[in-house]
């Protein structure tokens, strides 16, 4: 049975956000900026995926780095609100 024809989509992907470094040279990420950061972490405080986030891989990983040192200088919490 061929299933390309079905028409059919997937209902639980997500829709992939635009890339907010796309067009700007970035060249560091700062992780003092915790409003910012705050985009890429879900209400539990979990780092979103890049393919939800949109990101390159190169600006993905200096985002991860950025929360990691933003939760160790008290910026970020490791947790979310409600599961404290």
């Amino acid at each position: 049975m061929n299933r390309r024809g079905t028409g059919r989509r997937r209902n639980n992907v997500a829709k992939r956000r635009p890339d907010p470094f796309r067009g700007k040279d970035v060249i560091y990420i700062d992780y003092k900026e915790s409003k910012f950061l705050e985009r890429f972490t879900n209400d539990q405080g979990k780092i979103l995926p890049r393919r939800l986030t949109g990101l390159s891989a190169k600006n993905q990983r200096t985002v991860v780095e950025a929360i990691k040192r933003a939760r160790f200088m008290a910026f970020l919490p490791f947790v979310g609100e409600g599961l404290k």
